[in-house]
């Protein structure tokens, strides 16, 4: 039995199938490498380049590696990007997704672990966040996320398709042989961490005027590695026979923008530039998560928290490789 990881050449899914494989598990990967990198998957994992909507290809690979599981990343994740070019968000995302499902329904598939996301619960009415929360995204990018899971539930119910939906807050850090590389990059941990090193001039920091300590918008970051671990064990709990579910994962530590900046320039010894603009489309002020499910239901506990230590990590990984994957 094998574990399809869709989206496997990505910055959490490369994790993941590594962790995976450091677990003994037989891992396949399907990843288009529009945004993922080839570089990030380890030579010997059986790999297939393609969309996760070609029905064909996810049934032949379904059938020839006996496929249990379905571990799916596959997806764009930049908000400014969603709300500028919705299309492409629903497109790839749902459409594609919808496809997928299909496929691994029709290949007797019944396991499925979805990277989802914080954005689904949009603008905060309470902190920290529970998975109790009203979802009510505030770009596409969230919309596409929550529809996919609405999706999951239908299909539970009526082909048995057991699922547990992550819904992640801010990923981070990085492992000694893989780390963040998107192009273009919009991610604060890797864009202040360019900054110290001279490859960008300043970060630009969108909005200063939340409701929120020093005006700037804060977040939960949780190591990638501890994202990680939680899709194994989430692995663990479908494979147990539980019902489906959806479960928050962060540290329950909100940090601003500037913080994060600072942080940085502690952890690098470098001045890091900044300039400020005004907010950025679809951004909700505050997310930070309750993450009390993910200790009760998958005996799951953040092992890196510390912020220092993921931005740590993060910048070992881009001091030895300055152009990532390239």
């Amino acid at each position: 039995m094998a574990i399809l990881v869709t989206g496997g050449a990505g910055y959490i899914g490369s994790v993941t199938t590594e962790f995976l494989r450091s677990r003994g598990e037989q891992v396949v990967v399907l990843d288009n490498l529009s945004r993922g990198h080839r570089a990030a998957v380890a030579p010997e994992v059986p790999f297939y380049e393609g969309e996760i909507g070609n029905t064909e290809l996810v049934t032949s690979i379904a059938r020839e590696h006996d496929i249990d599981a379905c571990i799916h990343f596959a997806a764009f994740a930049y908000v400014g990007e969603s709300v500028s070019q919705p299309a492409l968000y629903y497109e790839n995302n749902l459409e594609q997704g919808i496809r997928l499902l299909g496929a691994l329904v029709a290949a007797g598939v019944r396991r499925v672990v979805f990277s989802s996301t914080c954005a689904t619960y949009g603008e905060p009415q309470r902190i920290p966040i529970d998975e109790g929360h009203p979802q009510l995204p505030t770009n596409p990018y969230g919309w596409s996320k929550l529809f996919v899971e609405r999706i999951l539930a239908d299909y539970d119910r009526a082909y048995d398709l057991k699922f547990v939906a992550l819904r992640y807050f801010n990923a981070s850090g990085a492992t000694p042989e893989r780390g963040e590389h998107h192009e273009p990059e919009t991610h604060l941990i890797p864009l202040v961490l360019k900054a110290a090193q001279r490859e960008i001039e300043r970060v630009t920091v969108f909005g200063s005027d939340y409701a929120t300590t020093d005006g700037t918008c804060v977040r939960d970051y949780i190591h990638v590695t501890d994202l990680a671990a939680a899709h194994a064990l989430s692995l663990d709990y479908l494979r147990s026979g539980n019902s489906s579910t959806a479960i928050n994962l962060g540290n329950g530590q909100g940090y601003s923008v500037l913080e994060v900046i600072d942080a940085a320039r502690a952890v690098t010894g470098r001045e890091i530039a900044t300039e400020m603009q005004g907010r950025r489309s679809g951004d909700p002020s505050h997310l930070v998560a309750d993450s009390a499910r993910a200790r009760t239901v998958l005996g799951w506990q953040p092992q890196q928290p510390d912020l220092a230590a993921i931005i740590g990590s993060a910048w070992e990984w881009h001091s030895k490789r300055p152009q990532g994957y390239g």
